[in-house]
């Protein structure tokens, strides 16, 4: 079996079927009971799971088909944790068009404690469905943070901010410790607040609610590594960005370079999925900070638009990226693409909208909608061919051999930061990052 992540990945939830939505809609009216919805989530997944598996996923997810928000469902069964209303933000759509929407804020009423299992039971009904690798997504810790800020924050209970920081790092180790009890060996976070830091209005904004933006991705780093230090060796944890997606409309847009040195270099985490899949995302020159040992998967192919990409337009993106990756100071990369799973759906998914609207008096969508998340492949290695008898772009192999003598002349300042990176993650992860197979 190959480790993830894998040459195709699914990042986000599907579109929800009609049955399922139907079945939310009934819940919600008081119409059907907890267990009745479960049924209907329950048959929802098998199908999911099963469509996956006829792709060839290796790594297979439950759809996020028992959520409504992909971070409200999780933070909410944190003791102290309740929800307060939400900030409005302007989503934009292609063609200039906007969407108000206020998405919920968290609010922390008191000390933030791990209470029971939060997803075992979801996970463990995935990996009976499933011969593949089951994958877990949950919202990064930072989401307890970034849109409240202190006044979200009871002072109360936190007068100190640190031990808050600390309370959320052992709540997510507890939750992280019951996964791996129950088998999970890859996890995905979902933290939009770094992609949100890389876009002006959103770090504003943070300063407003008393933050400076330009410290928040180290603090961010440090509470997410805290959180995931005490993971089997051999569980392997991604971190997903975007910028906000709701109904194919987002809400941040700008490139990676300012949190880009903290989030390749500082953040203790196996590997990346990024949105690439229009301008708003900048272009790759941020890749150049990724180390060696680390994958980043790149999302070139959008399902806002129902237009499908060019084969050539995609491949020319893939090794447009590894001219950055394969400098000095990053990694050679051998970039492959593929698209995820949501694509295949893409096209039912305005009339799965359309039947589950109604008369208007229901949601579109009962939740967050991140179908609009495709991904290309892109593996980080140490030398052209690490994976033998995988296709390397020849952009990529062209530029990993001229940056080979040139790496060897790196700054004493830049083999000490690599030094501090290996021991952390030997440190927090107990294993040798950089030590990667695939044989997908």
């Amino acid at each position: 079996m190959p480790k993830p992540p894998f040459r195709a990945d699914h990042v986000g939830s599907f579109l929800r079927p009609a049955a399922l939505l139907e079945a939310r809609w009934a819940f919600k009216q008081g119409r059907i009971d907890t267990a009745a919805l479960r049924v209907a989530e329950d048959a929802a997944i098998r199908d999911v799971v099963a469509m996956q598996e006829s792709l060839g996923f290796h790594g297979i997810t439950d759809g996020e088909f028992r959520r409504t928000y992909f971070h409200t469902d999780f933070l909410l069964q944190l003791d102290g944790v309740d929800e307060a209303g939400g900030t409005q933000v302007k989503f934009h759509q292609h063609g200039g068009k906007e969407l108000e929407y206020a998405p919920p804020v968290m609010k922390v009423t008191g000390p933030v404690r791990h209470a029971h299992d939060i997803q075992r039971r979801d996970f463990e009904f995935l990996a009976s469905c499933t011969s593949q690798t089951p994958k877990v997504t949950i919202p990064s810790p930072t989401m307890l943070h970034f849109r409240g800020g202190r006044d979200a924050i009871d002072a109360i209970a936190y007068p100190d901010l640190d031990q808050f920081y600390e309370d959320i790092a052992a709540a997510y180790r507890a939750e992280i410790a019951s996964l791996a009890d129950a088998g999970c060996r890859y996890l995905q976070l979902d933290d939009t607040n770094l992609a949100y830091l890389c876009d002006e209005t959103q770090r504003d904004n943070a300063r407003h609610r008393g933050m400076d933006p330009d410290e928040l991705p180290r603090l961010y780093a440090r509470i997410i590594n805290d959180s995931i230090r005490d993971a089997p060796a051999d569980m392997v944890i991604c971190v997903h960005l975007c910028r906000g997606n709701f109904r194919s409309s987002w809400a941040a847009e700008g490139g990676y370079e300012p949190v880009a040195e903290v989030l390749f270099n500082d953040l203790a985490v196996d590997g990346y999925f990024l949105e690439y899949d229009d301008p708003r995302s900048g272009d790759f020159a941020p890749l150049r900070h990724v180390p060696k040992g680390k994958t980043v998967v790149l999302g070139l192919v959008t399902t806002k638009l129902a237009d499908m990409e060019s084969a050539d337009d995609v491949k020319r993106r893939i090794d447009d990226a590894a001219i950055p990756a394969a400098r000095p100071s990053g990694a050679f990369a051998a970039m492959r693409l593929l698209v995820d799973g949501a694509r295949q759906r893409y096209r039912d998914g305005a009339a799965i909208g359309e039947a589950a609207a109604g008369d208007g008096s229901r949601p579109r969508r009962l939740g967050h909608d991140l179908t609009d998340q495709s991904v290309a492949r892109s593996w980080v290695g140490s030398e052209p061919g690490v994976r033998s008898g995988k296709t390397l772009t020849r952009a990529a192999l062209r530029n990993s051999r001229r940056s080979r003598s040139a790496s060897r002349a790196r700054s004493r300042h830049s083999r000490f930061r690599r030094a501090a990176y290996d021991a952390r993650m030997h440190r927090l992860r107990g294993s040798d990052a950089s030590a990667w197979s695939d044989t997908s």
